[in-house]
């Protein structure tokens, strides 16, 4: 796809950053491991510019941190970054990835035989905000 090359490597770095952050967030809010599996397999199963971009082999995702609020504090900024930088380029791969995000945080939220956590439900919303504040 050749709108892959017009955005930047650290365009990319932020995407994916934020849509493998928004699951580990959500694994790191108590999510079950069999749900974080089906999140990471919603995100590689993306279509479009985003499919392209979480598909593709790298090493540039750092999410340090020791706790659920370090984690936070950098996958919620770059989520709604991620958001701006697609939607000022490509409108429509901006809904692509917030649709994209928002179906891995639901496969890795609803995998559970019960109801998730109060939470889980908590952080989801959290990305959810983060999504729509671009």
């Amino acid at each position: 796809m050749s709108n892959i090359i017009t955005l930047t490597d650290q365009d990319k770095a932020t995407v994916r950053t934020a849509a493998y952050g928004a699951v580990a967030l959500i694994a790191a809010s108590g999510a079950p491991h069999r749900g974080i599996a089906q999140g990471s397999i919603a995100l590689t199963s993306a279509t479009g510019l985003v499919g392209h971009v979480l598909s593709a082999k790298s090493k540039d995702i750092h999410l340090p941190g020791k706790s659920v609020a370090e984690l936070a504090d950098q996958v919620l900024p770059a989520l709604t970054a991620a958001m701006s930088l697609l939607g000022e380029q490509y409108p429509d791969e901006a809904d692509n990835f917030r649709d994209t995000v928002l179906l891995a945080v639901e496969a890795a939220v609803g995998s559970g035989k019960s109801e998730p956590s109060p939470i889980v439900a908590a952080m989801a919303r959290k990305i959810t905000a983060a999504l729509d504040a671009a």
